[in-house]
C-alpha cells in the first residue's frame, strides 16, 4: 500500500475551488474529500446567496483526484477540487488506492493526530471581505525538538503550535514565502552525513546538493517537520525561490555564470534545483485554471507511464540557458487584494550593457498585471525576494558598484566591482539601476488618479533582518519630505522587508544595517554615488520602523481600503516558544 511521504500541502484556494499537493512512495491515485458542515444561518457558502440552506446536521461532501506522475523515481500528485461553497470551512482527509485498484487507505489525517484536523477555508465571494497575509523568507530546517535550535525558535514552527493551541484564533488567509525555502549549499549535519554515504564529499561540490535526489531530501528535511507538515496542509501559501534555494549569489553576474558553466558539477545543479522547484513550490503556485493549460504538466501527465523526468529536464534546460521564454512570476486575486510575485532571479539579464533584474517580456507581464482592471484591487502587493527599498548606504554602495562593474571608471575599477559584487552580496535591485527605476515609475502611475488603491506593499526578505520604509516622490517645488502634518497625494507605498523564518544574521551586518539609515551613513553613500557617476534615484524614501532582528513574521491585515501590519518575533517565553508582537503600524485608515 502507497505510503505519504509529504504532503498534504495546501496550495491555490479561492472561493470556488482548492489545490492540494502530496508525494508518495509508489505510484498510486490520490484522492482529497473535503466535507462543509452547513449551519441554519448560511448553508454551506455562508455569505453566497446561491448557495442552499439546509439543516444544522446536513452535510456536503467534495472530492477530487490525481494520478501520481513520476521524476527521477519519485511520485507527487497535485488534486484539484472544484465546485467548493464559497466562505466555507472544509476539513479534508487524503486516501492513497493502488495503481490498477485494490484497497484504498487513508493517509491523512494521521492516527492519533498532535494537530487539529486540517481544513480548506475557501474565499467569501464577498469582495470587501477582510484579507489576512503572513509572510516572510529564509528558513533552515529547523532540527528535530530533542536537539538544541542554534538560531532560535522557528517563526513558522510557532505559528503553528500557536493555530494549533488556539483553533478558534484568527489564522493567515495566505502564506507568502518569499525565499531560500531550502538552502543547497547550507545543508544540516544529518544531510551531510547522508551525502557523504552516497558520494564522496571531497568532490565538488562537497557538501552542497548535487542531484535531484538530495534536494528532495532538503525538501523531506523541512516539510517534514511535524510543525510545518500541519501547518501547509492547512494554511495556503505560495512561493519563490532566493539564491540558496539553488546556490548564494545565484545569477549575480554573467561572469559568475561563465564560471560556474565551466565546472563540470554546476550543469546537474542548476538542472535538479529548477526540476524541484518546478514540482514542489512552483506547481502549487498556479491556478486550476494554469494547471489545465500548462503544456509541460500535460507532457508529463501523458509520458509512457507518466515519467516526466526527460520532459522536465528539457524544461529545466530551457529555463536556464533561455531564461526570458519560461515565466516563473504569476499573479493571485485575493477579494480585492491583488499579489504579484515577481521572479527577481531567473529572469535577470546579465549582460552589462543590458543588465535588468527582469527581462522585458517580464517588465510587459508586470505592467500588464497592475494595471489591468486598476479600480478593482485596494490594495497591490508586489512579492520580490529581494528588497526594492534599502537602507540608503547599501541602495548608493550597490548602485556604485554597478556603475563600476559597467565600466564607468575603467576596467580597473570593473574588475574591482565585480569582486565586491560577489564578497558583498551586492545584487538587490539597487544593483540593476533601470529596473529600479523602472519599478519606481510603474509604482508613481498607480498610486495616482481616482482609481488607486489605497496602499501599495513591496513584501521583501533575504536580509535577514526587518524594516519598513515608506517611499516618497519630490513634489516639483523641490521638497523632498513633507511635513508630518502635510497631506501628500498618491497612495502611500511601503517597502516591507521580513527575513528571517528561521536563520541568523552576524553581528558585524547588524551595525551595518542599522549604520545605513543614519545620516552619517547616508552621506557616505551619496560619496560613493558620487564616484560612480549614480544619479540620484527619482524616488526618495525613509525608515518607519526597524530594523529588527530575530526569526519574525510579518502579517498584513487588509480591510476594505485599511491596511494594518504586525511584526511578531519567536521568542521563549516559560521553556516554550511563542510569537512575541514586537509593533503594530496602521498603513492606510480609510
Amino acid at each position: 500500500m502507497a505510503k505519504l511521504l509529504l504532503g498534504p500541502v495546501l496550495r491555490y484556494v479561492d472561493a470556488r475551488s482548492a489545490t492540494v499537493w502530496a508525494e508518495t512512495d509508489e505510484a498510486c491515485t490520490v484522492r482529497v474529500r473535503a466535507t462543509a458542515r452547513e449551519d441554519a444561518e448560511g448553508g454551506a457558502g455562508a455569505g453566497d446567496a446561491a448557495s442552499p440552506v439546509a439543516s444544522p446536521s446536513a452535510s456536503a461532501s467534495f472530492a477530487g483526484e490525481a494520478a501520481t506522475f513520476r521524476v527521477a523515481g519519485h511520485h507527487y500528485a497535485l488534486v484539484v477540487l472544484d465546485g467548493l461553497p464559497s466562505g466555507a470551512v472544509l476539513p479534508y482527509e487524503v486516501t492513497v488506492e493502488a495503481e490498477g485498484g485494490g484497497s484504498e487507505a487513508r493517509v491523512w489525517p494521521e492516527e492519533d493526530p498532535a494537530f487539529p484536523p486540517s481544513e480548506i477555508r475557501t474565499l467569501s465571494e464577498d469582495a470587501t471581505a477582510p484579507v489576512r497575509v503572513s509572510f516572510g523568507s529564509c528558513r533552515w530546517a529547523a532540527p528535530p525538538a530533542d536537539e538544541k535550535d542554534p538560531v532560535g525558535p522557528d517563526a513558522l514552527d510557532t505559528l503553528a503550535l500557536r493555530l494549533a493551541g488556539e483553533p478558534a484564533s484568527e489564522r493567515p488567509g495566505l502564506l507568502v514565502l518569499l525565499g531560500d525555502q531550502v538552502y543547497a549549499d547550507e545543508v544540516s549535519p544529518a544531510t551531510r552525513e547522508w551525502m557523504g554515504r552516497r558520494r564522496d564529499l571531497d568532490s565538488p561540490p562537497g557538501a552542497q546538493v548535487a542531484d535531484y535526489t538530495e534536494y528532495t531530501r532538503l525538501y523531506a528535511e523541512s516539510w517534514g517537520d511535524p510543525e510545518i507538515r500541519w501547518l501547509l496542509s492547512t494554511v495556503p501559501s505560495v512561493m519563490i525561490f532566493d539564491d540558496h534555494d539553488v546556490i548564494d549569489d545565484w545569477n549575480t553576474s554573467d561572469k559568475w555564470v561563465a564560471e560556474m558553466r565551466a565546472t563540470d558539477w554546476w550543469r546537474e545543479r542548476i538542472l535538479s534545483g529548477l526540476m524541484s522547484y518546478w514540482v514542489h513550490q512552483h506547481l502549487g503556485n498556479l491556478s486550476p485554471a494554469e494547471l489545465a493549460a500548462d503544456p509541460l504538466l500535460a507532457a508529463i501527465r501523458s509520458a509512457p507511464g507518466r515519467d516526466g523526468t526527460e520532459a522536465l529536464r528539457a524544461f529545466a534546460e530551457r529555463a536556464d540557458t533561455d531564461p526570458a521564454t519560461v515565466r516563473w512570476s504569476y499573479r493571485r486575486d485575493l477579494g480585492r487584494t491583488r499579489l504579484l510575485m515577481i521572479d527577481s532571479r531567473a529572469a535577470r539579464v546579465l549582460a552589462e550593457d543590458r543588465r535588468a533584474m527582469i527581462d522585458r517580456r517580464e517588465e510587459d507581464w508586470l505592467r500588464a498585471q497592475v494595471r489591468e482592471d486598476r479600480g478593482a484591487y485596494d490594495h497591490l502587493l508586489l512579492g520580490t525576494s529581494l528588497p526594492w527599498l534599502l537602507p540608503h548606504l547599501i541602495h548608493d554602495l550597490e548602485s556604485w558598484d554597478s556603475a563600476l562593474c559597467g565600466g564607468e571608471r575603467g576596467a580597473r575599477w570593473a574588475g574591482r566591482g565585480e569582486y565586491l559584487r560577489r564578497a558583498a552580496d551586492l545584487e538587490h535591485w539597487a544593483a540593476f539601476p533601470r529596473s529600479f527605476d523602472a519599478l519606481a515609475e510603474l509604482i508613481a502611475e498607480v498610486r495616482q488618479g481616482p482609481e488607486a488603491p489605497a496602499t501599495v506593499s513591496v513584501l521583501s526578505g533575504d536580509v535577514h533582518h526587518a524594516y519598513v520604509a515608506e517611499a516618497r516622490w519630490p513634489r516639483e517645488d523641490g521638497v523632498e519630505w513633507p511635513r508630518e502634518d502635510e497631506a501628500v497625494a498618491g497612495s502611500p507605498v511601503y517597502q516591507l522587508t521580513c527575513s528571517p523564518v528561521h536563520n541568523s544574521v552576524p553581528l558585524a551586518m547588524r551595525f551595518g544595517f542599522r549604520f545605513g539609515w543614519t545620516g552619517v551613513g547616508r552621506a557616505l553613500g551619496r560619496v560613493f554615488a558620487r564616484h560612480g557617476r549614480v544619479p540620484r534615484p527619482a524616488v526618495r524614501w525613509r525608515r518607519d520602523g526597524g530594523p529588527w532582528f530575530g526569526n519574525q513574521l510579518m502579517t498584513l491585515d487588509l480591510r476594505g481600503r485599511t491596511a494594518e501590519l504586525t511584526l511578531e518575533k519567536a521568542v521563549v517565553r516559560e521553556g516554550r516558544a511563542a510569537l512575541r508582537e514586537v509593533t503594530r503600524t496602521r498603513l492606510h485608515r480609510a
